[in-house]
């Protein structure tokens, strides 16, 4: 393991940008380099910690070999006494979770860019024999331009190495577990993480998750047993192929799901590259329709979105319904008004 620093009071440490149940992450400057970045350091108690200490070890180890431009990039680790922590690429424009907390769905052209660079992110760590595990909005960052980057990996599998995980132990995030991962698995593959995939594009679009549920028990009955919604039946106007995509990525049989990252990054840009005229995009404005395709349109889109986010502008769209329902009150107001004064 590649050791950045020796102490960390050798970063200047500002304010908090993220916290984990183990570790706090920190947008810090690099007094050597002068460079900002973001430092993650495990906390003093979890450091205690064999099974934590060793998760976050293997992170380092596994993100130092991942160099991709859209996995966050890691500048080396350490340890001061019994802490961990280690310094990565400060990404600037938030998560994907805050993002559509704030700004609603996606369209499907932006949905598609996203696609298409995260499949380039998994094919990389699946070729390194890196499962993510934990794919989810929260963990997928974006840069002012668009470009998407793929973080946390915490709970990551390294198929060369040996499992940290106890044997039929249950590790991710409920609402984006493939069935074989709830099972606890030993075999589990690339296609974990691509049945997630298909998870977060079904929300990117929605702003819901395929399955919903209160607790872990409805999760995994679901995810096990049920079929999930047809993105068509919540967007009748969605591309065919799109919605053939995220069907296939929600197989329950690995099997079932496409071969690898690879070729679900094929469908997505044949899916892209077609004129945006052909296409409905609702959400792209008249200048997004003279790009060169539609995955440029959909990086433009996202990084419009994304500035207008992070200026805390943007706001979710309101409905026909909403305004009728705001223009009757405003009436009745008016017309009360005029029989008191009567």
């Amino acid at each position: 393991m590649a050791v950045l620093r020796e102490n960390i009071n050798e970063f200047e440490i500002f304010e908090t940008v993220g916290v984990g149940t183990a570790g706090t992450v920190y947008r810090a400057k690099d007094t050597r380099s002068g460079n900002e970045v973001a430092l993650k350091i495990l906390l003093p108690t979890a450091s205690e910690n064999s099974l934590i200490s060793a998760r976050f070890e293997r992170e380092m180890l596994i993100l130092e070999k991942l160099i991709h431009p859209n996995i966050v990039r890691y500048f080396g680790g350490g340890k001061t006494g019994k802490q961990l922590f280690f310094a990565m690429e400060l990404i600037g424009g938030g998560s994907l979770k805050e993002l559509m907390t704030h700004g609603g769905p996606l369209s499907w052209q932006e949905a598609a860019s996203c696609g298409i660079q995260l499949c380039s992110a998994l094919q990389h760590a699946h070729n390194h024999g890196v499962i993510h595990r934990d794919l989810k909005p929260a963990n997928l960052y974006f840069s002012f331009d668009g470009t998407l980057k793929l973080g946390d990996f915490g709970i990551a599998r390294d198929l060369f190495e040996e499992d940290i995980t106890e044997a039929g132990l249950t590790v991710g995030t409920y609402a984006y577990m493939s069935p074989e991962q709830i099972r606890g698995e030993e075999s589990i593959s690339g296609k974990t993480d691509l049945y997630a995939l298909g998870c977060v594009l079904f929300e990117m679009l929605t702003s819901r998750r395929p399955f919903e549920g209160n607790n872990f028990q409805e999760f995994f009955a679901q995810h096990l047993n049920e079929s999930p919604p047809r993105i068509h039946e919540i967007i009748p106007d969605i591309p065919h192929e799109l919605d053939t995509i995220i069907a296939q990525l929600l197989e329950k049989d690995p099997e079932k799901r496409p071969f690898n990252a690879r070729e679900v990054q094929g469908k997505l840009l044949n899916l892209a590259t077609e004129p945006p005229i052909k296409q409905n995009a609702p959400r792209l404005n008249d200048k997004d329709v003279g790009a060169a395709n539609v995955r440029d349109a959909g990086q433009s889109a996202l990084a419009h979105r994304i500035t207008l986010f992070k200026e805390g502008i943007i706001r979710h769209d309101v409905s026909w319904t909403s305004l009728a329902i705001l223009f009757a009150s405003l009436l009745i107001l008016i017309l009360l008004a005029a029989w008191l004064t009567n």
